[in-house]
Parts: C-alpha cells; sequence; structure tokens
C-alpha cells in the first residue's frame, strides 16, 4: 500500500497572521462593589480554610516520642 504525499497550501495561515478585525469588543464592565466583596470575601475564606488546615495538621505530621504504654486489644491479652 502506497501512501500519496500532497503539498498543503499553508498559505491561510499566513493570512490568518496577517488578518485584522475591524470590529472592536464591546468594554468590560467594572465588577459592582457587591461583587468585590465577595469575591474578597471569598478568597479570604479560601486562604483561611488553607492556615486552618495547615495549623491542624502539622502536629499530626510531627515526628513526636512514642507513648510508653502501647493500646492492645482485650482480644490480644487472653492469648
Amino acid at each position: 500500500m502506497f501512501l500519496r504525499r500532497e503539498a498543503v497550501p499553508f498559505t491561510f495561515v499566513a493570512e490568518a497572521d496577517r488578518f485584522r478585525s475591524n470590529v472592536t469588543p464591546p468594554p468590560r464592565e467594572r465588577p459592582s462593589v457587591s461583587e468585590l466583596t465577595g469575591r474578597t470575601l471569598l478568597g479570604l475564606t479560601v486562604v483561611a480554610g488553607l492556615v486552618g488546615s495547615l495549623l491542624f495538621g502539622l502536629p499530626a505530621l510531627g515526628s513526636g516520642q512514642t507513648p510508653a504504654h502501647s493500646q492492645q486489644s482485650e482480644a490480644s491479652e487472653g492469648r
């Protein structure tokens, strides 16, 4: 089976680089005060959650000393 290779015209790519639209998009609306407040509170909530999880998680990750008395179940004591 022979594959036939054809030349692919890439002129459309070059023309696309030169193309400029004369249509300007509408200006973006400025967010209102309530939207800015909501975004700020959401950001602060996310940051506070991350900091809180870090504060509560660090003692658990620390390599503390092992307790002198290890816990054993009652079933393993009788055997």
